[in-house]
This record gives structure tokens, sequence and C-alpha cells, in this order.
């Protein structure tokens, strides 16, 4: 049957029927500027803080206490190391030890790291040294427009002379580097019959062309004066390992001297803007969908729950905590294993009592059993090509509606409890149907930052996620609808928690 918010219509005198997709493009066309705008985890958290801020979220520092900032019907984030991102609407009507209507992600995708000594030639090419990061489907990465972003900590000087280093974010859109293939006319008939990834040797960006005349005038000089790479490397040793194009770009972008950039953090990302497509514009075409594109709706969805007014008349805290590093397994000191979300919890808990520092052990726990993770990472459309590769009852479809994941070896958090609360809300919120997914008991199982929550707080969890294909490829796709039935589940979920809560037998 056709969901309800689709509408079909039946062009000229055929008896095929169109699906109507124009209600969901323009949400997607505000996730394809999103997604354009951040293309690693520090500009992601930097755009949705914007958003944020445009909805009244305020500012928290880490190294502050909460307490005495934070009050009921407050909107507020904090970040850390500006990769993971926590925001949070403390309810009009909240009271200590009530819960957390919590929805989790990640900022991080899997791309192109450069090393710490970024410089490196060959046969006349200037190139970058680059690491892989997370599980790349790294053939996907040869032959496009790369362009390079990230954060640059550069010397500047405060106003009482004193030096201080600034962390700025750089995003160069030029394509300024690429990784190219090997010619069929070059390659052996064994090669030709599998793309083979050595990703040392082949992963390698070129940035431009060395000229052999300035090589030999470069060396003369230093040679002979004594400048050049000489006095670079008396300045800073970190430098002389770093390619001089790559610093004289990075200057360029941020009107800074070459000399004042202390060290960088960068990556490599597809410098192709977001697009619809399909013949429907039905899809969006993008790099770093998993999961940039549950950053983008879950922003969405608390800011609008803030800007709707509902906050005032709420009894609970709504947060959203989106992760760096849940590519490479969560464990680090801004990921999902580390203590930032138990950390949450327990400080805003303890900021809205009247005794912020004596809040006793037992109103902690409460606070964690009355709580609920919604734990969303992109999940696996079937692929028409290959829709032997699902379990054929459990093969989502992309704009049918968000996924819920199941897995009984623990690779997902989902249990009969909360896998039930989500499915209510579909229903007291007339919402489209979610669909399952679970993995063929022949095929291994992906796993996310669910269970790794649940296990470190004890907070009840659910893993699930808007389907796409071409999952950790460096460009991905998913369908538009789903932007919409994740927005509006996540509504629904900050909107009907507690009262499905309350209603469930403990």
């Amino acid at each position: 049957s056709t969901p309800c918010w689709i509408v079909s219509v039946t062009r000229g005198n055929t008896n095929s029927k169109m699906t109507d997709y124009s209600v969901h493009i323009p949400f997607a066309e505000k996730a394809c500027e999103f997604l354009d705008a951040s293309p690693d985890p520090y500009h992601a958290v930097q755009t949705m803080i914007a958003r944020l801020e445009k909805a009244g979220y305020t500012r928290l520092r880490k190294r502050e206490p909460f307490a005495g900032k934070v009050t009921a019907g407050g909107k507020y984030y904090y970040t850390c190391n500006r990769t993971t991102l926590v925001a949070f609407a403390v309810g009009g009507k909240y009271k200590s030890g009530n819960g957390f209507k919590i929805i989790g992600g990640h900022t991080d995708s899997p791309n192109l790291k450069v090393k710490p000594r970024s410089k490196r030639s060959a046969s006349g090419c200037v190139q970058l040294g680059v690491e892989c990061y997370g599980g790349g489907l790294w053939h996907t990465w040869f032959d496009r427009d790369l362009g390079i972003s990230g954060r640059v900590l550069v010397r500047a000087k405060a106003d009482d002379g004193k030096e201080t280093v600034v962390q700025r974010f750089v995003k160069v859109d030029k394509p300024v580097a690429r990784v190219s293939t090997l010619c069929i006319h070059l390659q052996t008939a064994d090669e030709r019959q599998a793309f083979k990834v050595n990703k040392e040797d082949h992963l390698t960006p070129i940035l431009g062309t060395q000229s052999a005349a300035s090589v030999l005038t470069e060396s003369a000089k230093a040679q002979l004066t004594g400048e050049g790479e000489g006095e670079d490397d008396d300045r800073d040793p970190w430098a002389k390992d770093q390619e001089p194009l790559l610093l004289d770009l990075l200057a360029s972008e941020l009107g800074v001297d070459k000399k004042d950039i202390a060290d960088f953090e960068l990556n490599l990302f597809d410098s192709q803007p977001a697009s619809l497509g399909g013949i429907k514009s039905e899809f969006l075409n993008s790099a770093r969908l998993d999961n940039l594109a549950t950053c983008f709706v879950a922003c969405e969805a608390l800011a609008h729950y803030a800007e709707s007014g509902a906050v005032e008349t709420d009894e609970d805290i709504s947060l959203i905590a989106l992760f760096d590093h849940e590519e490479i397994g969560s464990r680090s000191a801004q990921g999902a294993g580390s203590p930032v979300m138990a950390e949450a919890v327990r400080r805003i808990s303890s900021a809205l009592t009247d005794h912020a520092n004596a809040m006793a052990p037992d109103v902690l726990s409460s606070v964690v059993r009355r709580s609920f993770v919604f734990s969303v990472d992109q999940a696996h459309a079937v692929h028409p090509n290959y829709a032997s590769k699902h379990e054929k009852n459990h093969a989502p479809k992309m704009n049918n509606g968000v996924v819920v994941k199941t897995n009984q070896n623990q690779r997902y958090a989902t249990n009969g409890i909360t896998g039930f609360i989500v499915r209510e809300l579909v229903r007291k919120a007339n919402l489209v149907p979610v669909q399952e997914f679970a993995v063929r008991n022949d095929c291994p199982c992906g796993s996310t930052i669910g269970p790794i929550i649940s296990a470190n707080t004890g907070i009840r969890t659910i893993d699930a996620g808007m389907p796409q294909l071409s999952m950790h490829s460096c460009r991905e796709v998913m369908g538009i609808a789903d932007l919409t039935n994740g927005r509006d589940l996540f509504t629904a979920f900050f909107t009907h928690f507690r009262e499905i809560d309350d209603a469930l037998e403990g």
C-alpha cells in the first residue's frame, strides 16, 4: 500500500504511477548545504553550532562548572575537541531526577588524513603523505577531485604581547589533490580482473609537479647562502617535514604568515557538491552521509523542538550527542567509548539540583533508569544488484522509513523493550512505519555506538538509522524522504517518549 505521506499521480495516458517527492525536496536541499559545509568533524560541529545558536542555544565551557548556568527551560551546547558536540534543552517543568531523551550519532567518516610528516615526492610529482582513516571503500577514492580541510594551529600575539596559539579551521574546495588510477594498458591480465589497492603505495595523492629548475635553484641557494630550508629548520623542526606547497596554500587560505603555522590536522574530501539525483530527484548523492545525515537531522529536530515552544511544557531533558571516532572504534577522549555521555548525564543533572555538589547516587541511578538513547547510524538498504546479501525478511528500502537494527549477539543494542518504544512512537504520532534490519546468519554484522553507550552508562538504547547504499564509499546515496522520516521520528521521540515510558510496566 502507498504510505499516507506519498502522493501518487498518473503521467499522461500511461498506467504507471509516479511518486511525487516534491514535499521532501526543500529539506533535502538544506541537507545538501549542510553536507557541503561539513567536510570534516570540525566543520560539521561548527555548522551545527551556527544552527543551534540561531535557535537560541548558548555555549557552556566544559572547564567551568555547569551549576548556576543551567536552568529549567534553558538551551545549551558544548564541544569536546571541537569534533564532538553535546547539545540539550532542559524542559520548563523539569524536576530533579527526571530523565534524558538522547539521540546519539557520530561526526566522522572514512577519509584520507594527512600524516604528521606530509612531505613526499616521486617521479617529478609533488605528493602528500596520507593515512587511511576508518574502513573506507578505498577504490572509490581514485580519480576523484579532492579538496583539503581541517584544523590549523596558528601562532599569534595577544593584546598583552604574549604569544598565543589559536585554532583556525580551513576548507579548500578547490580540487588540489588527486589519486590517479593506473591506465589499463600498463596492467596485467590479473590486475584487470580485480582492482586491488595497496593502501601505502597506491593511495598517495598528487598535489602538483616538481620543476627541475626550481629544485636546483633552491638547493643551490641553500648551499651558497644558508637560506631556504635550513633557515626554516632552525626556526621550527616541524616545518621542515611539511610540504612547502601545502603550507603556502594554508597560509594563503587563512591569511597568515607561513612561519606562524605551528601544526595541523587535515584530511582530504571529495570536492563534488552534494546533489539530488534520480529521475524524480528522490535521492541524495553525497559524501559522508554516514553519518552526517544523522547529525543534520538530529540537529534540525532539536533546534525545531526549541523553536516550537514545546520545551516549555517538557519534564525531561532533550539531548543530542554526536561523537568523533566511531569509524575507528570510539575509543578516544571524545568518542562514544569515553566518559562524555555518562559525564553529560551526571553534570547536567547535578547542575539542576538544589545542591549540585551533593546529588545522591540513588537519584542519579533513577535518572539513568528514566532515560533512553536513540543511537542513530546510517543503515544498509537492500541493493537491487546484490539483493541476496540481505536476509529476505529484513531488507530495508530507501525512501521507505527509518530502520530499526537488531542483532541478538549485541552488535546492536536493540531489545524487545527499546524496539517497542520506538514502534509505539511511530504509532502514536501516525508516522511512516519503521523498517527492520537483521543480518543473514552467514554474514558478519557491523556495529556502532549503541552497545558502547549502553554498556558504559546502563541507559536503555536502540540502534536505528536511515537506509542508504554505497556505505563507506567516497560518495554515497540515500532517499530524500527518509530525511523527513528521520526528522519526524526524532521530533516524536522528544514529544511523546515520557508518556509512552510511563505507561510501560517497569
